[in-house]
């Protein structure tokens, strides 16, 4: 039997994917680790992050109206939660956790150097809420490193994404079957009927 709970405690879809997304105020580059990311549409390439109004990186994707998702793997683990912890108003994150950043191809926001994926992202919409404001942005330029590549499919198992499920990280595990593979089974029993 299913237990009611107050919705604001138990509202979050799990898992979330953990990113780090890179913005600038055109003088200073900052970084923070966000787990509230998610796609929004494939045409035109459009996704979401949501960030608390507090933070340091919400005024700068305010202003600019842009930023870049980069895709941890996890051997930048414990540097993702530090940057998650620490504020860019009291240090440098680049800087302090020794992450290299390089040139955007399309936004003037910094990309990670040390992520094998990046999607520079230009801001369509800034949805307000109580506790997040929510950048609804177009994907303008995506760079994946040459390693994670299998002709023009992304080898997941070489980059090793993690994600958040409450408060806690998890590696996404073993590999269970590709989309649509029921299909095949479907019809399996169609046949037999």
């Amino acid at each position: 039997m299913k237990k009611e709970f107050n919705p604001e405690q138990f509202s979050n879809l799990f898992p979330a994917p953990v990113v780090l997304v890179t913005c600038s105020d055109g003088e200073k580059d900052n970084i923070i680790t966000i787990a509230w990311c998610g796609i929004v549409s494939s045409h035109p390439p459009t996704l979401s992050i949501s960030i608390r109004s507090s933070r340091l990186s919400h005024s700068m994707i305010k202003e600019s109206r842009e930023f870049v998702v980069n895709v941890p793997s996890e051997d930048l683990f414990e540097e993702t939660d530090a940057r998650g912890i620490i504020s860019g108003r009291d240090k440098d994150k680049f800087e302090f956790l020794n992450l290299k950043k390089e040139k955007s191809l399309k936004v003037k926001a910094p990309t990670l150097a040390d992520c094998l994926i990046s999607l520079e992202c230009k801001v369509k919409q800034i949805l307000p809420f109580d506790s997040h404001d929510c950048f609804i942005a177009e994907v303008v330029a995506v760079r994946i490193d040459d390693k994670l590549l299998v002709g023009n499919e992304i080898d997941f198992d070489k980059l090793k994404p993690f994600v958040l499920l409450s408060k806690k990280y998890f590696g996404t595990g073993k590999h269970l079957g590709d989309y649509g593979f029921s299909a095949k089974k479907l019809n399996e029993k169609e046949i037999k009927k």
